[in-house]
């Protein structure tokens, strides 16, 4: 099978839609997903404007297979920057075909042109075959560190 990994673009909007909610519905998290093409528009392809994070899409023999949604942040302890990878998802008719390791590996291409001190991710506890996959190409879990989250009522109660 072939893969191509490209830059999404502001015409993949539904793609990437049909991509997260695919992967919220692995996640269990379906219920939670708020995406539209006119956000995923706004905020990965602003007109003249930063966009907020990146997205690469993974292709196998043309068709779109999968994705990776990406952002920049800083370490002050390296004084550099990382890359975070904030999703990865193929769908489930392309799985076991080396597009998520391909996916991974056009990221840390990029991280390491970049400069960028590290690369990182979270992962659900209970996804053991993403655990072993991501170990299986070196990356190390973090027992010691936890998620912290503040959702948009948090936020505007606490500002």
């Amino acid at each position: 099978m072939a893969h191509v990994i490209r830059p999404a673009s502001p015409q993949d909007a539904a793609l990437i839609v049909e991509l997260i909610r695919g992967l919220a519905d692995y996640e269990k998290m379906l219920d939670q997903m708020e995406t539209t093409e006119d956000r995923i528009r706004a905020t990965l392809f602003p007109p003249g404007g930063t966009p907020a994070a990146h997205c690469v899409i993974g292709e196998v023999n043309a068709a779109p297979a999968g994705f990776a949604l990406f952002f920049f942040n800083y370490s002050t302890f390296l004084a550099r920057p990382g890359l975070y990878l904030e999703d990865l998802y193929v769908k489930p008719e392309f799985r076991g075909h080396g597009l998520g390791k391909a996916l991974l590996l056009y990221l840390a291409r990029i991280a390491r042109d970049r400069g960028c001190g590290r690369m990182e991710w979270a992962v659900l506890d209970w996804n053991t075959p993403a655990i072993a996959f991501y170990e299986s190409l070196g990356a190390r879990r973090l027992p010691e560190w936890q998620l912290c989250r503040l959702r948009a009522e948090d936020l505007a109660r606490l500002a």
